[in-house]
């Protein structure tokens, strides 16, 4: 079996939250390396995934700050500010899709980063979701096979000398021209988020990392790792980054992070888990068995006593595997478990409503970032 991530150093990451004010950014820049961050994450949507007609403080103290939950920065020009304001931390995006934006502008985007950063930056992709799709006339046919077509496009883009073609059953290009080259800071990296078999093989194929969203337990992250290892058709897989989101739901005692795992935002994370998933944890999906989760989940569609009533649906059990949650030491040490297993490179992110890494929120996420830096950095 290949061996995966032998040649990778443990870092713990932070997300970056994309939106207004300016500061939060700003805020997040200059707090990330002074915990042993050494590298941003940011994320790529057109709307959040909380709908309007539940939005407001009942849901969410960031109500008060905000008259909408999709006031959202476009993501390449957020990582473009921060290459300036971040001197030395590694840039990401977790993640875009070839839906919305074509492989070679991906392809000069994360070329022309990697002049402006000074360190290797990472192009997260996905096989995208509904809710960025079907309301801006975008086809969401065949997302997957989208998703494996613009990898290799992209990767040819990155090596391409002079006029090139491409044939692809979604994508054709003939005498084609991208003769940006990568900056100092070397090729950009390309990670898949990826959960079913066939992504996980195309992760094992073409990818230099995995960033899953999943809340694993240990034995299912190695049941992953196994899968793309085994997808690897002989490539070294030294270099290659296992990594995950890690959404955490935190409080400085037990009794606050219940109260946060409880909580309308965290009830709309695990809503936006797969039936799938739901029914292997022993649970039936308030939105039915073949729910895809964020994938098919259109905020738009319901009104306020839909959704309450799918929020109102949701069973502790399912709370407590959807999301890290507890004081920073608990999540430190579950995260800790995913670690021994092979993680190398663990996200931490508050669970979108909970709060974000602001001069005004508590500093549990970046305790969790010393914690597990001090275990296993």
């Amino acid at each position: 079996m290949t061996t995966l991530g032998a040649s990778v150093e443990f870092e713990v990451e932070v997300g970056v939250p994309p939106r207004p004010p300016r500061t939060l950014l700003d805020h997040v820049a200059e707090w990330a390396p002074r915990v042993g961050v050494s590298s941003l994450w940011t994320i790529d949507h057109f709307s959040s995934f909380v709908p309007a007609s539940i939005w407001g403080p009942a849901f969410s103290p960031a109500a008060t700050r905000s008259s909408s939950p999709d006031r959202i920065f476009e993501f390449q020009t957020v990582l473009g500010y921060l290459a300036a304001r971040a001197p030395g931390l590694r840039l990401a995006v977790g993640v875009t899709e070839a839906i919305r934006r074509h492989p070679v502008v991906l392809a000069q985007t994360f070329l022309t980063l990697s002049h402006l950063s000074d360190a290797p930056v990472i192009l997260g992709l996905g096989a995208g979701e509904r809710e960025n799709a079907d309301a801006y006339g975008f086809d969401f046919k065949r997302p997957v096979s989208r998703l494996e077509e613009a990898v290799r496009l992209i990767r040819q883009c990155f090596a391409a000398q002079g006029p090139f073609s491409f044939e692809g059953s979604l994508f054709r290009l003939e005498g084609a021209l991208l003769d940006l080259e990568a900056g100092p800071s070397g090729q950009p990296s390309i990670w898949l988020a990826a959960h079913g078999p066939r992504t996980l093989g195309l992760t094992g194929a073409l990818a230099d990392g995995w960033y899953p969203s999943s809340r694993f337990t240990p034995t299912e992250y190695v049941d992953g790792l196994s899968v793309i290892s085994n997808s690897a058709e002989g490539r070294n897989m030294a270099g290659f980054t296992p990594a995950l989101q890690c959404m955490v739901a935190l409080g400085e005692t037990e009794s606050l992070a219940r109260a946060r795992l409880e909580s309308p935002p965290t009830r709309l994370w695990s809503l936006l888990t797969p039936g799938r998933r739901w029914a292997e944890l022993g649970y039936e999906h308030p939105l039915g068995a073949d729910f895809g989760g964020m994938v098919d989940f259109v905020p738009s569609e319901f009104d306020h006593e839909a959704i309450q009533s799918a929020l109102d649906a949701i069973p502790l059990g399912m709370l407590e595997r959807a999301v890290f949650w507890g004081t920073p030491d608990k999540v430190a040490a579950e995260i800790g478990e995913m670690v021994d297993v092979g993680l190398r490179h663990p996200v931490v992110i508050p669970v979108p409503g909970l709060g974000v890494p602001g001069p005004d929120e508590p500093d549990s996420h970046y305790r969790v970032v010393r914690i597990l830096n001090k275990r296993y950095g």
